[in-house]
């Protein structure tokens, strides 16, 4: 898979803090018993440390785990720990969250979407 991946891939954000010191086999283990959900079915997992400046996904692709990090030198992704486990999200939101937009301060119109109906606005 290169990244990023393609646009079908269902992107599964964790909104509580995350010890980044995990890798492979702990960030696998957390999707898999505190996210339930498959970590070898072929979704994006997104994890964010306490202070919000370092990102991790962790994807499967085909014959092993693969993991994208990013530490922000200044500034914080804007993601909430409001309480909430997990959200899904589509990959243009992803790619806010990535470039710093704050989710909170953009308006999105309704589009027509093939996405999932249980998809997750983060707000």
């Amino acid at each position: 898979m290169i990244w990023p991946p393609n646009r079908a891939i269902a992107v599964w954000l964790y909104r509580r803090p995350t010890d980044m010191r995990k890798s492979f086999d702990g960030l696998s283990t957390l999707a898999k018993q505190v996210l339930e959900e498959d970590p070898l079915a072929g979704a994006l997992f997104v994890f964010v440390n306490r202070r919000r400046t370092q990102m991790r996904c962790l994807y499967f692709e085909g014959d092993g785990y693969c993991i994208w990090a990013k530490r922000l030198e200044r500034g914080q992704f804007r993601i909430p720990f409001d309480g909430v486990l997990k959200a899904r999200v589509d990959l243009s939101t992803l790619k806010m969250i990535i470039d710093g937009i704050d989710l909170n301060s953009i308006r999105r119109f309704r589009r027509h979407s093939q996405s999932p109906a249980n998809e997750v606005r983060l707000q």
